[in-house]
């Protein structure tokens, strides 16, 4: 069952004439977005990286959604575990999907080459945290043409209005990014460090990556989807650098990813015993 919070701000935004939009990570929802794309409610859809620099990793990129009214009970699967992190809810006025797009198709990297970053707007831990730092003010630079959004925070829905939709340029120093608290500091030491590790250890399979200039985005998800599992000891970052440096074009198998009540080591400790499996190392 859909959270009343949620369906009330449904309820809301539809009854102001505007569109309903998921926001969704591609990347950990490949099954949920191929599901999507062949409903035929769901017949206004765009994909954030196509045609930009990011193209090559536009089928783990964010998806947007526009979802018809009357199939809102097909995002259950979503809505009944936010905890997952599969992205977040929006609202537009009809006709300004492209728009939007655009809107953050100029916020998706962050600094100039070759030290650019992926900022990872679709994951609803950065828009919370966005959220909850930025002053009232700085929300139309930040959400663009987003007339409201609603988001997991944490244990609860929330919801929260744009003051001002509309276009807007990117500001010279944004104020979403000047909010760098010690957990996304340790994340840009451990890909220096990485970094370092692989250019001594497995230069050449990394230096096909440069020559995609996609090194740092690539480290960057690494790292993120490494937090988000919760994998941080030593041993579980490099199992996952290696094996994801043997086919960084190729989708993670569905086995990687954490079943419902698994902790991180239950889950490390699996994908690992799965892994040999497929190589043929061990029998399950």
């Amino acid at each position: 069952m859909i959270d009343s919070v949620v369906q009330q701000w449904m309820a809301r935004l539809q009854a102001c004439g505007h569109d309903v939009c998921l926001m969704l990570d591609s990347q950990n929802e490949q099954n949920m977005r191929q599901s999507l794309l062949a409903s035929g409610p769901f017949d206004l859809f765009a994909s954030i990286y196509r045609g930009t620099q990011l193209a090559e990793l536009a089928d783990s990129g964010p998806f947007i959604f526009i979802v018809d009214p009357a199939q809102y009970r097909r995002l259950e699967p979503l809505l009944s575990r936010p905890q997952e992190n599969w992205g977040w809810l929006a609202s537009i006025a009809p006709g300004e999907l492209q728009t939007w797009v655009k809107h953050w198709q100029a916020r998706m990297i962050i600094g100039q080459r070759p030290h650019q970053a992926l900022y990872r707007f679709d994951d609803n831990r950065v828009l919370t945290k966005a959220l909850q730092q930025l002053p009232e003010h700085a929300l139309p630079a930040y959400l663009g043409q987003a007339t409201s959004v609603c988001y997991w925070n944490d244990s609860h829905w929330q919801t929260i209005d744009n003051p001002a939709p509309g276009s807007y340029p990117v500001p010279d120093q944004p104020m979403w990014l000047n909010m760098r608290p010690q957990a996304e500091q340790a994340i840009t030491v451990r890909r220096a460090n990485m970094h370092r590790y692989l250019l001594a250890e497995h230069e050449e399979a990394y230096l096909r990556l440069a020559e995609q200039d996609s090194q740092h985005i690539w480290l960057r998800q690494l790292l993120e989807q490494a937090e988000n599992w919760a994998w941080q000891t030593p041993e579980q970052l490099l199992f996952l650098l290696t094996q994801r440096l043997q086919a960084p074009d190729h989708p993670q198998p569905s086995y990687w990813r954490p079943e419902p009540g698994e902790t991180p080591t239950e889950h490390f400790e699996r994908v690992v015993q799965t892994r040999k499996f497929w190589q043929m190392e061990t029998p399950l």
